[in-house]
């Protein structure tokens, strides 16, 4: 079936530009949920790591997996359990009326662990695609910093709606270096702690060792980011160029 076509001489709608897009994702990041300049509080690092919701749809999952595992020792039911938990996510977001991509994302995320770790018959392999994405950001960060275009720059650059101007300003250059290299560090510490325990085909204490090292460090590391980005860039309010994108409510 398709769409109502659009009548004749009417203008084609227009695709966003690159820096538009990009703009708009940075404002979804846990970044763009305070504006630079903005004093973070707890309840503006609350809604950046998802709000409450968020946290759960975060937490629960790998909490269901590291639970049943621990008593059970059996691979199906614990790594099943989290995408029943994930599907409550979608429908409990659907019958609220809440955005549910959020939740679809999550569940895909949660399907592709179990389906590596029962094809492999692996515990450990649920844990697999985490550490791919930890190796990934490394790469990404390091590669934005060797052309010297460092992503944390690039994020609060499209928050401010320009994109460029911060490279100039060497103050504003070397806070986001400092930030994107800490992020760096963030993402390494995650592979260099569970990496070793998935080699080792430790999967309870890969479990445990994710939930403590996943939103509390995310949300420690995003923290840390706001203040330098504040210090830095004072009371920068976003610009007008920058389109507002719309942000998840929980």
């Amino acid at each position: 079936m398709t769409g109502t076509p659009a009548p004749p001489g009417a203008p084609e709608p227009r695709q966003p530009s690159f820096s538009e897009a990009f703009s708009a994702a940075a404002r979804r990041s846990g970044i763009g949920q305070v504006a630079p300049g903005e004093t973070p509080t707890a309840q503006s690092l609350v809604r950046a790591i998802g709000g409450v919701r968020g946290l759960v749809e975060s937490i629960l999952p790998g909490l269901a997996f590291l639970v049943i595992y621990t008593v059970t020792k059996d691979l199906t039911p614990s790594v099943l359990a989290p995408l029943v938990v994930s599907a409550v996510f979608i429908v409990v977001r659907l019958v609220t009326r809440s955005p549910v991509m959020p939740a679809i994302a999550g569940l895909i995320g949660v399907a592709i662990s179990a389906a590596l770790a029962l094809f492999t018959g692996r515990a450990e392999d649920n844990f697999l695609p985490g550490l791919i994405i930890n190796a990934v950001s490394i790469v990404v960060l390091l590669v934005s910093i060797a052309l010297r275009w460092p992503l944390i720059g690039l994020i609060v650059g499209a928050l401010t709606g320009d994109l460029t101007g911060w490279k100039a300003d060497p103050a504003k250059y070397r806070v986001v270096l400092i930030a994107s290299w800490c992020w760096v560090g963030l993402f390494a510490l995650r592979l260099g702690v569970e990496g070793p325990l998935y080699l080792a085909g430790q999967a309870e204490a890969l479990a445990s060792v994710k939930l403590l090292l996943g939103v509390p460090l995310y949300a420690a590391m995003l923290w840390v980011t706001w203040l330098l980005v504040r210090a830095a860039f004072g009371h920068q309010k976003p610009g007008a160029a920058v389109p507002d994108a719309d942000s998840d409510s929980h």
